[in-house]
């Protein structure tokens, strides 16, 4: 399986949660690519079986990085998808992220958020057990 990640990380939770992931899924013998939103072309992802996009909650809504990205992705329609969201409230951003990418007609695998807790500025915000519950949405996708 060739996999696509795209992420975009203020603090660096969000960056250590993609390449944790990035290592997973290639010990199980697939490829991944990591891409910050602003190191590659939203309408010319490289192909892959399925895309992941990671972004925190900024301002009460996905980032803006990430949502301009997801917006401007072109020629998804039925690729398959997973969401990773970082966020340090109790509610998610997930349906945000499926909103945007169900108007590019993709296909949703799996979805995990990760809140943080208040050292998440210094990019060691991510509680205890995140690692396990990573693992397991790799399992999904």
């Amino acid at each position: 399986m060739k996999y696509v990640i795209v992420y975009w990380s203020r603090y660096g939770n969000g960056k250590q949660v993609v390449n944790y992931l990035a290592q997973k899924l290639e010990q199980k013998g697939a490829t991944a690519q990591i891409f910050k939103t602003d190191e590659t072309d939203p309408s010319a992802l490289p192909e892959a079986d399925l895309y992941v996009f990671s972004a925190p909650t900024e301002a009460f809504n996905i980032q803006k990085n990430m949502r301009k990205f997801m917006k401007n992705l072109e020629d998804m329609e039925g690729k398959k998808y997973g969401i990773i969201n970082t966020h340090s409230m109790k509610k998610n951003w997930l349906p945000k992220m499926e909103k945007l990418l169900a108007k590019k007609k993709m296909v949703k695998v799996a979805g995990i958020d990760f809140q943080v807790c208040k050292e998440a500025p210094s990019g060691n915000g991510l509680m205890e057990g995140w690692k396990s519950k990573l693992e397991a949405f790799a399992d999904k996708l």
